[in-house]
């Protein structure tokens, strides 16, 4: 058994390598979709302090009142 040669086998990565949205460096595979932990932990700290925001539109003309039946 340890006379056996061990055969390397070709990995493909799992995921297309893309570049990093916050510096356009090519991204790694530990840190997806980002290059490297400070610019994954910059984008976190976007989210966390509000500066992204998903958009609501309140359309009250839909809204179900049952008070008015």
């Amino acid at each position: 058994m340890s006379d056996e040669k061990k055969i390397a086998a070709k990995v493909e990565p799992l995921r297309k390598a893309r570049p990093c949205p916050e510096c356009g460096k090519p991204s790694h595979r530990e840190h997806y979709p980002f290059c490297s932990n400070r610019c994954r932990e910059l984008d976190l700290s976007r989210w966390l302090s509000g500066s992204y925001a998903i958009p609501v539109a309140d359309d009250e003309t839909k809204a179900d009142y049952k008070d008015e039946e």
